[in-house]
């Protein structure tokens, strides 16, 4: 009897071992990678006081769109008194009462103050969406002062590492299937847009040792995000195509 149920056991034993070969030998293996996105800081060139905030965190901007205003009164006073000057000057070019270098320094002036009134206000270079807002009205900044910083979300990428012997089949502008592990392995399309000239060691963070000895070359896959479903420091798990 208990040869019987050892027997048993072990046939038992045997088909769990048959089915897990099975499905690891038909499992695909997926290149994982960080999800990355533009970031661009937005910083003063003028020392002032702000005035208005127009960059709530979380919230999109459109390119040109208003950020930031300072106050700017010493720079709007100067550079009316430019403007009057610089008319004058036109008028006494134009009668001859005054030559061209002269008139050449009194609107380099007024150019020079207009362009930095045009700091004081703080548009956003990119379509993009505010991560962090980094000072409130009334406050105070110097030149160089961080304001705001914004990210380009819809355009968002990742960074795979390929083996020697796999590179030949990844080409620049190749379609390449992603997956959400976050969201039941939902898929993503993304594209290649650049494959690195030389090869790396596999980075560290990879687990085995084996795996970190080896020369790799990185790829970079840009997807596109319009849905908002892939943010930055998450992780897209990625298939490249089938040898044929």
């Amino acid at each position: 009897m208990k040869i019987r149920v050892f027997a048993g056991l072990l046939a038992v034993l045997a088909l769990i071992v048959s089915a897990t070969v099975v499905i690891n030998r038909n499992r695909e293996f997926l290149y994982a990678g960080t999800v990355e996105a533009t970031e661009v800081d937005i910083s003063s060139r003028l020392a002032g006081v702000i005035e208005t905030v127009n960059a709530a965190e979380g919230s999109k901007v459109s390119k040109g769109g208003l950020l930031v205003k300072l106050s700017a009164e010493d720079l709007s006073v100067a550079y009316e008194a430019a403007e009057r000057d610089y008319r004058r000057a036109e008028k006494l070019l134009s009668a001859g009462s005054l030559n061209q270098e002269a008139f050449d320094r009194i609107k380099f002036k007024r150019d020079d103050l207009r362009v930095r009134l045009g700091w004081a206000t703080i548009v956003s270079p990119i379509n993009g969406t505010v991560l962090t807002s980094y000072h409130e009205p009334g406050e105070m900044v110097a030149p160089g002062t961080k304001l705001v910083t914004l990210a380009d979300l819809e355009n968002v990428w990742a960074y795979i590492y390929v083996a020697q012997p796999s590179l030949p089949e990844v080409k620049l502008g190749m379609s390449i299937e992603g997956y959400i592990p976050e969201s039941n392995m939902a898929k993503i399309s993304g594209t290649v847009v650049k494959i690195n000239d030389e090869a790396e060691f596999t980075p560290k963070n990879v687990q085995t040792r084996k795996e970190r000895t080896r020369l790799v070359f990185g790829v970079k896959i840009l997807f596109d995000n319009k849905n908002g479903d892939l943010k930055p420091g998450m992780t897209v798990e990625m298939k490249l195509p089938e040898k044929k």
